[in-house]
This record gives C-alpha cells, structure tokens and sequence, in this order.
C-alpha cells in the first residue's frame, strides 16, 4: 500500500469507531502490557471500542505513528480525537477523567 492508502485506511478505521484503539494483539489477546492495561481500562468502564492489530500490518503499525507523530502503541482515539498511549489513558482514568471524557463525547459508558 501507499503512505496515503494507509494513511487512508487508519484515517476510516478512526471514522468509523466513534472510539478506536491500535494495538499489539486484539483485546481478547493483547500481546503487550501497555495494550493490555488499555484494553481493561476501557473494558472496566464498560466502553465499545473499535480495534487494529499492529502487528498484523508493518505497514499500520508504522503508519499509525506516522498519523498522529506519536511513537508508541498503543493509540486511543475518541470521536477522530488522539488522546494518547497507555501513560495518558491509566492516568486521565485514575484521575476520574476518563470516563467524564467519554460522556462529554457523547460515547456511552457502563460503569
């Protein structure tokens, strides 16, 4: 693929998951700590969440850096917004935010 094919492609997976994950694994078999500790963040708050394993595409796990000039996995987007990687995610959560930043998103949560 293209830069801008997957450039693309990222671009309509963001889109089209009001809140979209990239990660090393799947969230049922996350092959990484930082992907995993994400996934039960979002999963504890009881939020749908739309995801990419990097690791099945070298060509999305470069290009997704490249996206939004961030240099690690995993990467959470809500409603086309990067929020950030696991540091940012474990912290706005333990600080309560999280979850009042998925509502004021308009994203239903559970918990």
């Amino acid at each position: 693929m293209s830069d801008k094919a997957v450039q693309d492609a990222i671009k309509a997976k963001i889109e089209a998951n009001p809140v979209m994950l990239f990660m090393k694994g799947t969230p049922q078999f996350p092959q990484c700590g930082f992907s995993a500790a994400v996934v039960q963040i979002l999963d504890y708050i009881g939020v749908d969440f739309g995801s990419e394993n990097v690791l099945a595409d070298p060509e999305i796990r470069q290009g997704i850096k490249d996206f939004s000039d961030w240099p690690t996995i995993p990467q959470l987007y809500v409603k086309g917004e990067f929020i950030g990687g696991c540091d940012i995610v474990k912290e706005m959560f333990e600080a309560g935010e999280l979850k009042a930043f998925l509502e004021s998103k308009g994203v239903p949560v559970a918990a």
